[in-house]
């Protein structure tokens, strides 16, 4: 078993941390602040090539693999948890489907645009009274001569504030339940998209959460992605893809978290020496360390398989599982080895707290990311 990354892998890595460190780091408060990335950031996240890491080359991407992919969520997560969100709602939510399951012809016309930067990807997916019951959602579309015209709403759409590209969800509404669910790439100026709210948030604040209506939307007929009745399925397999990405953010926010509160514990004297001569703090510590090595393994494990086309929805679940609740957990301890200065905005521990409470809950809840993995267990697929 190689438990090392290759050479391009630490390349990667090691430029990311580096550009993170410079370009990231130092923005993290205020993106929390004022609750928006700036395009300047975006524009650098672009030119870094950090948006389709795992795309071909052909479309604009860096030709990479999902390991790739997850250490850069994981090292831009370890400094904000929006930015992080942010590159990886974009790659995995909207660029991932139109390059699996789209034509030559739509991954020609929105891969190059999405890639570059020059417009931000989502899915549009969640509704009122569709969240986890994907089969419940009520946004229709119907078939008008070569277009399709799609009507409902949506919410709790990440980069939704962007306008971008977005990979809508719809249903023909005929009581056919997931088997009547389509897929569609929509540019988000069309007419009859409208934003309804961009909601206020625990955490993530820098990451655009947005309410849309969809008022007699006309699509193209040429860009309904795979085909009709497929929306089910190119969702599901979406967002198996997805909770790798949110895993890794998980990650890297408990990293984050974990530095930040290692090197305040040898730096912080109480009763004349450092705080990390407690025991109490080492064994804080120790906890932390354990579950984040934990979580990293089976963050890298998952992505590992779907890179080399395995069987990989349950290693999924479980990588988003194990590492959100990781991160839930290390970033209270770190506020607790902070004490008081943990709950100060300056320490950025308790941004991290916040930002970590969303990764037990997008992309699938924990509660759902449970029943997937008992599903395999009782169905003999592990």
């Amino acid at each position: 078993m190689e438990f090392d990354f290759n050479p391009d892998q630490k390349m990667l890595q090691s430029s990311v941390r580096a550009f993170v460190e410079n370009e990231v780091k130092p923005l993290a408060i205020q993106i929390d602040e004022t609750h928006s990335i700036p395009p300047e950031l975006v524009k650098k996240i672009s030119d870094m090539g950090l948006l389709g890491v795992d795309i071909p080359e052909e479309y604009g991407g860096a030709g990479m693999d999902m390991l790739s992919y997850a250490i850069v969520i994981e090292e831009v997560s370890k400094a904000c948890g929006s930015t992080g969100v942010m590159i990886s709602a974009h790659t995995s939510l909207a660029c991932e489907p139109i390059c699996r399951f789209g034509t030559e012809d739509q991954k020609k016309r929105f891969l190059p645009l999405l890639t570059s930067g020059q417009r931000i990807g989502c899915l549009l997916m969640t509704e009122p009274g569709a969240g986890s019951d994907v089969a419940g959602i009520a946004t229709t579309y119907e078939r008008d001569g070569d277009s399709f015209v799609i009507n409902g709403s949506k919410l709790f759409i990440t980069n939704g504030a962007h306008r971008g590209i977005g990979v809508v969800i719809a249903s023909t509404g005929r009581g056919l339940g997931h088997k009547g669910l389509s897929a569609f790439v929509v540019d988000l100026e069309t007419p009859g998209v409208t934003i309804l709210k961009n909601e206020s948030k625990l955490g993530i604040r820098g990451s655009s959460t947005t309410s849309f209506a969809l008022d007699s939307v006309r699509v193209p007929a040429g860009n309904l992605l795979g085909e009709e009745g497929q929306g089910f399925k190119i969702a599901m397999e979406t967002l198996n893809g997805g909770r790798i990405g949110i895993a890794a953010q998980a990650l890297g926010i408990a990293e984050g978290a974990f530095e930040r509160a290692l090197l305040y514990s040898k730096e912080r004297r109480q009763f004349g020496n450092p705080i990390s001569d407690l025991q109490a703090i080492q064994f804080k510590l120790a906890d932390m360390y354990a579950r984040i090595e934990t979580s990293r393994l089976v963050v890298y494990r998952a992505a590992w398989l779907k890179d080399n086309h395995k069987p990989f929805a349950a290693e999924a679940a479980m990588c988003k599982m194990v590492a959100s609740e990781t991160a839930t957990y290390v970033t209270h301890q770190a506020i607790q080895i902070h004490g008081g200065y943990g709950y100060i905005t300056e320490y950025e521990v308790e941004r991290m707290y916040r930002d970590a409470r969303i990764t037990e809950i997008y992309e699938g809840t924990n509660e759902v990311q449970r029943l997937v993995i008992a599903r395999a267990l009782l169905t003999g697929q592990r």
